[in-house]
């Protein structure tokens, strides 16, 4: 018996196309629905919270559309220095973030929901990844920025591609974390809400 005969929906709840390619390591058909939330934190509200509450909130919105569905929300927030760090948007903003990010760390919470309506399924899950800038020169972030143009990604780089040049260390449990989708933990929910993995 194999995936494709299991009577199970599985949906993404995210148009992230990082998490899409993530998602599509492990094997398993799978939709994609953007949940299109509003992602501001709430007041007072701490990053930890704020990204499992995200996670949940994405894969409830589509889950109450495809209710025997397993539906998977994720969330991430970059954080330095105690603040949160967003998506720059513009080169001149990406070249900030990098710049005050040399020889210094940065924080990644990472959080993943499961959750089947019918089922009565849920569980959430944070992973944390810390990077270390190595010293970046001015000309170094400017070539890095040129060549991958790394507007949408929150920290202003692809940790899967050229960014890991700008990187003196990852302290992860789960590589793909950083990425956008904790596939470790979320291959472990999908195999307790039914789906066969490997």
């Amino acid at each position: 018996m194999n995936n494709e005969s299991l009577p199970v929906e599985l949906i993404l709840a995210s148009s992230s196309k990082y998490r899409k390619s993530l998602l599509q390591r492990l094997g398993l058909p799978f939709a994609c629905h953007s949940p299109e939330i509003d992602e501001s934190a709430l007041l007072s509200e701490l990053p930890d919270d704020h990204v499992v509450r995200l996670a949940m909130q994405k894969a409830a919105v589509i889950g109450t559309k495809y209710p025997g569905a397993v539906v998977i929300g994720s969330d991430q927030l970059a954080l330095f220095n105690g603040r949160i760090v967003g998506k720059p948007g513009t080169p001149e903003k990406a070249f900030a973030q990098l710049r005050s990010f040399s020889g210094q760390a940065v924080e990644f919470l990472t959080a993943i929901a499961v959750q089947c309506l019918d089922s009565g399924f849920t569980e959430h899950h944070t992973d944390q990844t810390v990077v270390k800038f190595r010293r970046l020169e001015d000309v170094e972030i400017e070539r890095y920025l040129k060549k991958e143009n790394p507007l949408d990604c929150a920290g202003s780089f692809k940790a899967e591609s050229l960014g890991i040049t700008l990187f003196e260390s990852i302290d992860s449990k789960d590589p793909t974390a950083l990425v956008g989708l904790p596939l470790i933990k979320t291959a472990a929910m999908l195999r307790r809400a039914g789906l066969w993995l490997p």
